[in-house]
């Protein structure tokens, strides 16, 4: 599979993810802050702020949730 075959996640500033791995406090839910080549994200618990390239972010989505329902 090429690169350009790969379609990316359509995320948003403000989109809450949910993830396969729970940060060390023990959430698994991140507050999307910044978009592009990589994700800012803080945690929903601890308020702890975490950059991960866009690719390894993608990766370990579980779920989206925009506005209150799952996308």
């Amino acid at each position: 599979m090429n690169v350009s075959e790969v379609e990316s996640v359509d995320v948003r500033v403000g989109d809450v993810l949910v993830m396969k791995k729970n940060h060390p406090c023990g959430c698994n839910e991140f507050t999307v802050m910044r978009s592009g080549m990589d994700f800012k994200l803080c945690c929903n618990r601890c308020s702890h702020l975490v950059a991960l390239p866009r690719l390894k972010a993608e990766k370990n989505i579980k779920k989206i949730i925009r506005d209150g329902s799952e996308v």
